[in-house]
């Protein structure tokens, strides 16, 4: 918990030398004095640069302005299904279809539920995990220069060393599309490729500043493993209830970007705490749709759920790397 994630398949963050003449404000410093008095949740708080990061050789270089350059290589995750099709839960695109297998083999599919369900002592299998690299944020100020399209991608693969036809490029290519696309209907949306742009686009669709953010808190060895949760309480526990939320869904990239859309009051949120078999502690957050009417019929929740659209309120629960805004009550 709260750590980066390192494997085989990530050895994680690029960032990109700017003139120095730029005067650099740090994403956690704009955080306090846009929103003060708000807790910064783990999964923006887990993508902080802190300033000491090291390059996978273990040298690290810094600029005069305290932004951490770190030289290497970028590898997404890897997974049969993200690149080409597969929406995974708590995505913000409900109009594909799943295939068959993924009711087997997708751990993730045990996060959808029904509304009805989520009362004290119910019972769910649970996998935790993230579904995106964790890429350190970068001051908006960086990321502002440099270009994000996919008209522009083959500039943006020079600008961080990247091959053409690489995986990397297939996930980069994969997140500018769906940042390209049109919102859903009854939403607004759009990426933030910082923290700062992010914190703007929340409380612009809000109407506020005095906002909660909050993502699902994994504890001491919750993320490790598929196991029973036993869900402790849910009463009082729900946000924005009858008014808007923001939804912020983590994307594949070199560094920190974020789908967020502004969800409409037929969708509620939760913050639901669960205790795993094996004593781990976890608060999760969770969304219902009460409005499905849209989606595909073939959805992996109504495969799972055995559910037609429109017909009930679908619920899923958020992976570690994704973030609910609402107003504060």
């Amino acid at each position: 918990m709260g750590r980066r994630l390192t494997s085989p398949f990530l050895l994680f963050v690029l960032f990109v030398a700017i003139a120095s003449a730029v005067t650099y404000t740090l994403p956690q410093d704009h955080w306090k004095k846009a929103l003060p008095g708000t807790s910064m949740p783990s999964a923006v708080r887990d993508l902080l640069p802190t300033g000491k990061e090291t390059s996978p050789g273990g040298a690290a270089m810094e600029d005069n302005k305290g932004i951490v350059i770190v030289p290497g290589y970028w590898h997404p995750y890897w997974h049969p299904y993200w690149y080409y099709w597969y929406p995974y839960p708590g995505t913000y695109i409900y109009k594909y279809a799943a295939s068959e297998s993924q009711l087997h083999d997708d751990p993730n599919a045990s996060l959808f539920f029904l509304e009805k369900d989520l009362h004290p002592g119910a019972k769910m299998m649970l996998h935790f995990t993230r579904t995106a690299p964790a890429a350190a944020f970068v001051p908006r100020a960086v990321a502002d220069s440099i270009p994000f399209s996919s008209k522009k991608l083959p500039e943006i693969l020079t600008r961080f060393s990247l091959k053409p036809n690489s995986m990397e490029e297939a996930a980069m290519r994969k997140t500018l599309r769906e940042c390209e696309e049109t919102a859903a209907e009854g939403e607004t949306s759009g990426c933030a490729t910082s923290l700062e742009s992010m914190i703007d686009f929340a409380t612009s669709s809000l109407g506020t500043h005095d906002v909660r953010a909050v993502s699902t808190e994994v504890g001491k060895g919750g993320a490790e493993k598929q196991q029973y949760y036993t869900v402790v309480s849910a009463a009082g526990q729900s946000l924005a209830v009858g008014g808007k939320s923001v939804t912020c869904h983590a994307q594949s990239y070199p560094y920190a970007v974020f789908y967020c859309h502004a969800t409409p009051a037929a969708t509620k949120a939760y913050v639901v705490p669960l205790a795993g078999e094996d004593g781990s502690q976890v608060t999760a957050v969770a969304v219902c749709h009460a409005d499905t009417s849209a989606w595909n019929p073939r959805h992996l929740a109504f495969q799972v759920l055995k559910v037609k659209p429109g017909a009930v309120s679908v619920c899923h629960f958020l992976t570690q790397d994704h973030i609910v805004w609402a107003p504060r009550k």
